[in-house]
């Protein structure tokens, strides 16, 4: 099987929360037609909703059925994520996402921004309703971290930078979000939990995923991607900061492989300490898909 098929039998197992998560997403978008189909079709369009997907199966491998306040706030997580997309594709000047026009590209760069703008505003009406204020601050920092991430990679452009930098970058972009999507269930939850370890499994998950993907550009072709479209933004990943000097870039490539392995490595040490069923069977197989690149 392939990656998608194995994911898809992984997610399988959740499936049914993840229909409520899509379901809330597009619940509350209220706006002007033809925006409001467009903005649906985008937030319905088939998305692996990884980070729900690792928070739900962690709550179930800890013995916990996710509330609809959970769900609630997974979904925040997930808008989060499509209202950055519709930014990055204005920034990347991308017209296709998951298969269909991208909302800049449908109408133009102004509704671009304000339409994620209107999605953050949804984000920002909910944390409201939902009332904890460490949940507050958690959504607050990572958006926060997201921006700045943007605007550092932006003037860091053409320079080939530390991994030290790297890592700080793809942490603010990536990797704090896959944090708050563990966190705040937990903060929610009944059950007692170990809220450092929690952090540190995000933050390893969400920081694999990314180098996974900046491997990626180098090795897949995608029509929707092209391979070493970053090097051409004069964006430089963990492939060339860690090469040396060859335009194939095998070596760094390499090298970068065994970086995601030591994160995936830091991950499978906090899962390894749930109980045994098939939710922590399943994170388990997600991080071998992670792996293999």
């Amino acid at each position: 099987m392939n990656f998608n098929e194995k994911y898809k039998k992984i997610r399988h197992l959740i499936q049914k929360e993840i229909n409520i998560i899509e379901e809330k997403m597009v619940t509350n978008i209220n706006i002007h037609e033809p925006l409001q189909t467009s903005v649906t079709n985008f937030l319905k369009a088939p998305s692996k909703r990884i980070r729900p997907l690792i928070s739900i199966l962690y709550l179930k491998a800890c013995g916990e059925d996710p509330t609809d306040k959970q769900l609630e706030v997974l979904t925040l997580v997930e808008l989060v994520h499509n209202a950055s997309l519709i930014h990055d594709d204005i920034i990347d000047e991308s017209t296709i996402r998951r298969g269909i026009k991208t909302i800049s590209a449908e109408f133009n760069n102004k509704l671009g921004v304000i339409t994620g703008d209107y999605i953050l505003s949804i984000v920002l009406e909910k944390l409201i309703q939902i009332n904890n204020t460490e949940i507050t601050k958690m959504f607050a920092k990572t958006i926060k971290q997201m921006t700045i991430g943007e605007i550092n990679q932006y003037f860091e452009r053409f320079k080939l930078g530390t991994l030290e930098s790297y890592l700080e970058k793809t942490q603010d972009k990536t990797a704090y979000l896959f944090e708050t999507a563990l966190i705040c269930p937990a903060l929610l939850s009944k059950t007692t939990h170990n809220l450092k370890k929690i952090s540190k499994l995000g933050l390893s998950i969400g920081t694999a995923f990314q180098i996974r993907d900046d491997i990626l550009n180098f090795t897949q072709n995608d029509q929707l991607k092209p391979t070493k479209n970053d090097i051409t933004e004069g964006i430089y990943n963990a492939p060339i900061i860690l090469g040396d000097k060859s335009e194939n870039y095998t070596s760094g490539i390499e090298k970068t492989k065994v970086l995601l392995n030591n994160y995936i490595q830091s991950a499978k040490n906090i899962i390894n300490e749930l109980p045994e069923n098939q939710y922590k069977t399943a994170l388990e197989e997600f991080l071998e898909l992670l792996i293999n690149v």
